[in-house]
This record gives structure tokens, sequence and C-alpha cells, in this order.
């Protein structure tokens, strides 16, 4: 397996040695077990609340559990190595419904958006928990997963570069002023030496990302980016092979359009309509994603990444099948974790400060040794 393909693959067992060591000694968390809760919940209400005025937002329930045929689950990536938990429900039903836990509302919230009449420029905002069994368990990976998955309906002129970055300013525009605020709250959180949260972030394709970095796999060309140009940034471009045969992650063939072409630099054309939001963690010293989003497909680009998936049999499931016949809103949408932001914004060093999971014991015996006192 090459650097490459490694870095795509994910982290193996062998990583809680090398994060034993990465992870900050001596740590002092700057907020009371209480007082992170109290912290949270402001933030929690504060962000709801903005991002739902930047972005002409409701916010509405989400489900828990879809039916698996449905085709509305989100698989994360587009090798199916992400799997939902299923079971079987319905007492007496002489067949059971096959339900799975959501692992993301990304494609239930397109679907949504009809449902709930949304024209565009309008949109929801949801508080959606899931399950992502299958991740590797450190200090900002959980198998339980909460976000703001939200969803604009738009019309095919704003489906460019320019109105994501839009998008992606107002987001950001949000989260620091819950940094203002909570600092107000509890002005202790200054206490650490820590910079402030930026005013802004500033935006590089991925392309531009391995032209910087050409040497180095994907999540350390983003720690250099994050420490060489910018604490915070979006990267726009993730799914489409690069110039040197990989994409900058796998991401699903279905929801975000990573697809299209877009801008041209140097010559060279560009794909994509989709990124993330990235920023320098100051306490673990770390890159830290903050949100995944992206100008939805449309019916052509759907089936462009669906064959490059080698997935084209899901072309017959319903919500697959909403797309390719117009049935669904044109839409731009994404997540922002919770957790993650909160982490982000209290100065914790684990997500187990801000949230409750489960972790394997020897994640356990490393944050008893840092003390970090999870939940």
């Amino acid at each position: 397996m090459t650097d490459k393909t490694a870095d795509l693959a994910g982290p193996g067992i062998g990583d809680y040695n090398k994060l034993m060591g990465e992870l900050p000694d001596n740590y002092q968390p700057l907020l009371s077990p209480l007082s992170r809760m109290k912290a949270v919940f402001a933030i929690k209400n504060y962000i709801e609340a903005n991002l739902c005025r930047e972005l002409n937002l409701n916010m509405v329930q989400v489900p828990l559990i879809v039916d698996r045929d449905s085709g509305v689950n989100d698989y994360l990536d587009r090798d199916g190595s992400r799997t939902p938990v299923e079971f079987d429900c319905g007492l007496g039903l002489e067949t059971p419904i096959r339900a799975q836990v959501v692992q993301a509302a990304t494609k239930w919230k397109r679907v949504a958006l009809g449902q709930f009449g949304c024209k565009a420029g309008e949109g929801i905002c949801t508080d959606m928990r899931a399950v992502r069994k299958d991740y590797f368990l450190d200090h900002d990976h959980s198998a339980y997963v909460d976000q703001w998955d939200w969803e604009l309906a738009i019309t095919p002129e704003d489906r460019t570069i320019d109105f994501l970055k839009d998008i992606v300013s107002r987001i950001w525009k949000v989260i620091k002023g819950a940094d203002t605020m909570v600092q107000e709250m509890y002005p202790q959180l200054k206490s650490c030496g820590c910079p402030d949260v930026p005013d802004k972030l500033k935006f590089f394709h991925a392309e531009e990302i391995l032209a910087l970095y050409p040497d180095l796999p994907r999540k350390q060309r983003e720690t250099r980016l994050l420490l060489d140009h910018a604490p915070a940034v979006f990267i726009i471009g993730i799914g489409w092979p690069l110039k040197d045969g990989y994409p900058h992650e796998m991401r699903a063939a279905d929801y975000d359009d990573w697809a299209t072409e877009t801008m041209v630099e140097n010559g060279e054309q560009y794909h994509g309509l989709n990124g993330d939001i990235l920023v320098w963690n100051p306490v673990t010293r770390r890159r830290h994603e903050l949100s995944s989003m992206g100008i939805r497909v449309t019916r052509e680009t759907l089936k462009i990444q669906l064959k490059m998936s080698n997935q084209e049999d899901f072309l017959s499931l319903p919500y697959h099948q909403a797309i390719i016949n117009d049935r669904i809103p044109l839409s731009i949408g994404g997540g922002i974790g919770q957790a993650r932001t909160f982490m982000y914004l209290l100065r914790t060093v684990h997500l187990g400060e801000v949230t409750v999971s489960v972790w394997p014991e020897a994640l356990k015996d490393i944050c008893r040794k840092k003390n970090i006192h999870l939940l």
C-alpha cells in the first residue's frame, strides 16, 4: 500500500501509541464539567438560532432510523467500507422492516426540502444524531455523532463556486459569533493563551494544496496548510481524482457534486462544488475538521459519480430515482459537527469532555495519564 492509499484507508490500531505521544501532557481543562455543559447548550442555542437566520433555515425533526431499501442512508464514502447498524423492526409483521441507524441525514434532508415545501432560498436545519460504528475512535472521532445537518433549496444559477464560498463565509460568521459569546460568558477561556478564532477563513482548492505539498499524504497536506497559510480554511473539490490520480479524500457519490467542472487555474481544469472547513486546534496541536458540505448532485452528475464509483445499481433506489426524475429540489447542504465545534470553542482536548460516548480501554488509559476526564 502506498503512502497515499494508506492515507485514504484511515488509521490503524497502532495509532493509539502515536496518539499517546501527540496529545498534550499536563492538560488542565478551563471549565468544570458542569460549566462545560452550560457552555455547550449556550453555544448550541446560539448556533441554531443564528445559522437559521443567516441561511433562512427552519429547525425540523430528523430521523434516527430509516428504511434500508429507501437508499436514503449516508454511506460516508464511496467504497462501501463504512456500513450502518441494521436491525429488523415491526412486531407481528410477516416481513419485518429492515431498518438502519442513520450515519448522517445528508440525503434525507434533500427529500425533506420537498416535504416541507421549501422554495429556492428556503431551507431546513436539524439536530441530527447518528451512529458511525466503523470509525477509528480517538480524541476527535466517536461512534456517536451529533451534527447540525442543514439543507437549502437553490436555483440552477446558484450552482457556482462564488455561491458556495458565500454560504461557507456565512457559516463561519456564526461560528465566530458563538466563540465571542461563550468567551463573554466564561472569560477563563481566554486564559490558555490560545489565539482567537480568526474572523475569516481562507479558501483553497484541493489541487492547489497538492501543488503546494506534492510529496505529502492528504492529512499531512492539510496540517501544513493550516500551519503555513491560515488557521482556518475551506478546502474545495473533495472527491474528484486530482493530478496525482487520487482524490483528496473519498466522498460518497450520491450527495455532494464533486464532478462538475468549475474553475480553470494555470491552464488546468478544477472540479467540484463541495468542501470541508478545517481549523488548527491549538490545544491538541492538530488539524480539526468542523464541517463537510457542498452543492448537491444533479441527475447528470449523479450518473457520472455513480459510474466512477461502480455504484450504478443505486440508480434504481427511490432516492436516486427522485433525483433522476427531478422530483426533489436542487440544493446545497452540509453537516457541522456539534461536539467538534464545542471542543474547538471550549478549548478541550477530547470529544469525551463535551459529549458522552463509548471509548476503548487503550484510549481511556491515555486520557487518565493525560489528565483528560471523560464524561
